[in-house]
């Protein structure tokens, strides 16, 4: 068994359960063990019969009961809560099997003081010699009730001993998809961790003991199977220490292999004419802040030096850097070059192409535009690449498609990539190579603290757009709890009232990522229930073809839909001046960094605009952490915040920032180990830059395959 190996090579996958695994993103073996747990469960403590009701609260009054409609009744009967608990319970009378025509069920009848409850299993009736009167058992499962009797279906049974050690225990909680089993999943995982052979460390013992951080086996055993709470720690540390020394070392190699081509390198002939950059700025609706200036200024010097430009320039959410890629695509063209902008959506990439149509059609410019993205036809994918031989100016816009075996550049001279940290190094060097020595820009609104972009991005100059512009109101945020959820409703109806519009952000909280589109769906619907009929209310998920996607933001620009209910898919770039509303259901689900983006996406126009941010919990930390937005709209502040509240032992639970392309490791939580690993990281490249030395063979190889993967790992 190798780690490149199909996962529908092991024992019980086929090609129906093979496709599940694909949904998720596993491919290979390899790949099942980095499809790491989102959280950790522990078992519900053990609770009598008897004190099981109280888990429901009050039941209604026989008042209110006589006050309900036959068809409230049917409804709230549909609608009984269920509770998970685990029951202890000494069994009074065997159980009873009874046989149907598919099947036989076995009933148990508990009793406990008043309190009766009906635990009822199928195709088990082997359960009758095994409950055996007089034992005590501990039962797991969901419990509802059915008037006055308590209710479980197939509830899994153990001994008061073996659930209590079970209790102590850790268990794994993963993304799933629709129609794969969690038992499915880690019966595979640990199939793999028992048959791979995991016991060659590339990582050298020095390292490990200098740093304490355990053997790789035990890394991964233990993020998927805890023995305890240290171990957890020990293995995730490991395994996050890995994450940011092989992408440091790539990005090393990387800057490595590109000085190769800088010798040969042509800078753009642009000194003594009128340039069309120029023209357009004096005729801008709006004047650059000093910050756009400074950093603009930058980036032409580096266009017209004699070295390749490599930066990254870092701009708060509106701070206006799209303008600056824009204008530093028109000296490229003017030059005669081409240059290229990817962005890591379609409906970015699209909003990008319509802007600089716009922008070049208001100016009289007659630049070539190309849009070329996966969702295009063939026909139109064969015209873009015959443009793209065709105009050696050309301004080519699109996703992860520009980097594309058949995507074939004529004269490319400039790269950027817009919110680069959703690209693996492999595709940012992959567009690169296409133009042999182009300029690369790196635009990023993640705000990075300095001392972190540093380490991040050492290979790149970094400019910084401190500003936002001046016409721009700053963001009224809240914080508010589900009670206060209709008046929010309230105030979003008004706000339409006014012609405005506003986007609502439902959190990924199934266990299924194949349920995405549903629980956006069901939150749409519930607010028709709300607001008036004649405001138009549409869902937008990452589970929708692209082309309809980018229908709804075309509609929703043009205010043919008022109210957005999405998933984070509107996190970056897009750009809708007349929405004045956010409001993000439960907040306290992202990290500090994600909510200032997806507060970003409003406040772009000339009125006040708002942000409400939902806090389902009572929790005291996560209100402090969400009040941090309301001090302040510098992304910077509140990522340093965000990183003084977050502890390095804060790591249960899903990971908040989603920066870069980290699965685990989490830049602001554990900055201190990404300092290590960087030091370690450079350490190495100083005395072997090309990893060539014999005792170098096995992390090169393991850079290998982790270059191998990130190939394949674009986040769309």
């Amino acid at each position: 068994m190798e780690r490149t190996s199909s996962i529908g090579t092991l024992k019980g996958i086929g090609a129906k359960t093979e496709q599940l695994f694909h949904n998720l993103g596993v491919y290979t073996i390899g790949d099942i063990l980095l499809h790491y747990p989102k959280d950790y469960d522990r078992l519900p403590t053990i609770t009598p019969l008897v004190e099981l009701p109280a888990l429901f609260g009050s039941q209604a009054s026989a008042q209110e009961a006589a006050m309900e409609t036959a068809q409230d009744y049917n409804s709230r009967e549909r609608q009984q809560p269920e509770v998970t608990a685990a029951v202890a319970a000494r069994i009074d009378k065997t159980p009873f099997v009874r046989a149907t025509r598919n099947m036989q069920v076995t009933t148990l009848a508990l009793l406990e003081g008043n309190v009766k409850a009906e635990l009822v299993w199928f195709r088990m009736p082997y359960l009758r010699n095994t409950l055996k009167v007089g034992g005590w058992f501990v039962f797991l499962g969901k419990v509802t009730r059915k008037g006055t009797i308590l209710h479980m279906e197939q509830p899994q049974i153990f001994s008061p001993e073996k659930y209590q050690y079970m209790q102590d225990c850790l268990w794994p909680s993963y993304p799933l998809t629709a129609g794969l089993k969690k038992n499915k999943l880690s019966q595979t995982i640990r199939q793999v961790l028992e048959e791979l052979d995991l016991s060659v460390d590339y990582l050298p013992e020095e390292i490990r003991a200098k740093h304490g951080l355990a053997e790789y086996n035990y890394a991964l055993s233990n993020i998927h199977f805890p023995e305890n709470e240290t171990a957890l720690a020990q293995a995730r540390k490991r395994l996050v220490f890995d994450e940011f020394f092989q992408f440091i070392l790539a990005a090393g190699m990387q800057k490595e292999q590109m000085e190769e081509v800088w010798n040969t390198f042509t800078f753009l002939p642009l000194e003594d004419e009128t340039l069309w950059a120029d023209q357009v700025m004096e005729q801008l609706p709006y004047r650059l802040t000093n910050a756009q200036k400074r950093t603009l200024a930058e980036i032409r010097r580096d266009l017209r030096g004699k070295k390749v430009m490599q930066r990254l320039v870092q701009g708060d959410v509106g701070s206006g850097k799209t303008i600056i890629a824009f204008l530093a695509m028109l000296d490229t063209a003017q030059a005669g070059y081409q240059s290229a902008l990817m962005a890591p959506t379609e409906v970015l990439a699209m909003q990008h192409y319509q802007n600089f149509t716009e922008m070049c059609d208001s100016f009289g410019l007659r630049i070539p535009l190309i849009l070329l993205t996966g969702s295009l036809t063939a026909k139109e994918k064969r015209r873009a690449y015959e443009r793209m031989q065709l105009y050696p100016n050309a301004m080519v816009i699109g996703t992860h498609a520009l980097i594309q075996e058949r995507a074939v550049y004529d004269n490319l001279a400039l790269v950027i990539t817009d919110e680069q940290h959703r690209f693996g190094v492999k595709q940012r060097e992959s567009l690169f190579l296409k133009g042999g020595q182009p300029h690369v820009l790196v635009m990023s609104a993640t705000p990075i603290p300095r001392t972190l972009a540093i380490i991040l991005y050492g290979d790149l100059d970094i400019s910084v757009i401190d500003e936002v512009p001046a016409k721009r109101l700053p963001i009224k945020s809240c914080v508010v709890g589900k009670k206060s959820r209709s008046a929010s409703y309230e105030f979003l109806r008004k706000e339409i009232a006014k012609g405005h519009q506003a986007y609502i952000i439902c959190p990924l909280v199934e266990e299924s990522e194949g349920l995405e589109a549903e629980n956006v769906t069901e939150y749409a619907e519930k607010l028709k229930q709300h607001l008036p009929a004649d405001i138009v209310i549409e869902c937008l998920h990452g589970k929708m073809k692209s082309g309809r996607k980018n229908l709804i933001m075309e509609q929703f620009a043009h205010n043919e839909i008022q109210v957005l209910v999405s998933t984070t898919v509107i996190e970056v770039g897009v750009n809708v001046p007349n929405a004045t509303v956010m409001m993000i259901e439960d907040a306290q689900r992202f990290g500090l960094a994600q909510l200032h983006q997806l507060r970003g996406r409003v406040g772009r126009g000339s009125e006040q605009s708002y942000c409400i941010m939902v806090n389902t919990t009572d929790s005291e930390k996560a209100q402090k952490r969400l009040e941090i937005l309301n001090k302040s709209n510098d992304g910077f502040f509140i990522a340093g915040e965000d990183l003084k509240l977050r502890g390095p032992g804060d790591f249960f639970g899903i990971r908040q920032s989603g920066l870069l392309e980290f699965r685990l490791g989490d830049i602001y939580q554990n900055a201190d180990l990404l300092k290590e690993a960087s030091e370690e990281a450079n350490l190495l490249l100083q005395e072997d830059r090309r990893l060539e030395w014999p005792e170098h063979a096995k992390i090169r190889a393991e850079l290998g395959y982790y270059l191998d993967r990130q190939s394949e790992t674009v986040n769309l």
